[in-house]
């Protein structure tokens, strides 16, 4: 099992983002039957038969066993993921693309990076999970509080100026390096050759944006009905007239 699933095929993205099929693969992160998940969602087991087979087809869910029950073969599904991103390849014809903004600053250019990041993540995991190997990927996470808009954007620009550094010196642009006699000292483990090896071109994305207020409680609203008249001043007969009486001192 995948600890996220990347959904690419538009019609698995339909089918995943029915309620009630939601809740059966959140469920399924433990292997079960039908029957057993016909008692968890309260639903008929035909019914959860036909929602089971709709998210098998869209290889969402997948057989784990299948056991012997009587004259009955019993079979256990499990989630194939542990939770699941719908990539913005399964709306390809309208998914955002980075290459229409030019604006560093822009909150819909980050949207489109961080679509596209989604998407080839999606397709790197599916082929490092097919070949069997580890993907190489790295990300920071953290939150940064500026007293101003100033010191915001000079955070910004001196980020900017130290990762173009960092690319300098670690970016290798595949040039031709000059040719070694084979056998010469510089012929050794480490030493450069003939042509450099092509290194693997990996993404960059550096990115910075507010973060999310949390939700602010409701305060508990009296009802008018049952407050008191000191409650409420506006309502209140002698609270209002002794306010005209100051007013009048």
């Amino acid at each position: 099992m995948l600890d996220i699933g990347v959904i690419e095929d538009p019609a698995a993205a339909e089918a995943s983002l029915d309620p009630i099929r939601t809740r059966i693969l959140r469920e399924l992160a433990e292997p079960g039957s039908a029957t057993q998940l016909a008692a968890k969602v309260g639903l008929p087991r035909q019914k959860v038969n036909y929602h089971l087979k709709a998210l098998e087809r869209h290889g969402l869910v997948e057989l784990v066993e299948e056991r012997r029950r009587g004259n009955m073969t019993e079979r256990i599904l499990q989630a194939t993921a542990a939770s699941y991103l719908i990539s913005p390849a399964a709306l390809a014809s309208v998914a955002p693309d980075p290459h229409r903004f030019s604006d560093r600053f822009s909150a819909f250019w980050l949207l489109a990076l961080a679509a596209r990041m989604v998407q080839e993540m999606g397709q790197l995991i599916a082929g490092a999970a097919a070949a069997r190997q580890k993907l190489a990927t790295f990300a920071i996470d953290g939150e940064i509080t500026f007293r101003s808009a100033a010191d915001r954007a000079a955070f910004a620009e001196e980020l900017g100026v130290a990762v173009t550094r960092l690319v300098d010196k670690y970016h290798d642009g595949g040039r031709d390096l000059p040719a070694t006699p084979a056998g010469s000292p510089a012929d050794s483990p480490g030493a450069p050759h003939g042509r450099r090896p092509e290194g693997r071109k990996h993404r960059l994305v550096v990115a910075l944006h507010p973060s999310l207020k949390a939700p602010q409680r409701k305060e508990a609203h009296a009802d008018p009905q049952t407050a008191s008249p000191q409650a409420n001043p506006q309502t209140d007969p002698q609270t209002n007239r002794q306010a005209k009486e100051q007013d009048n001192d």
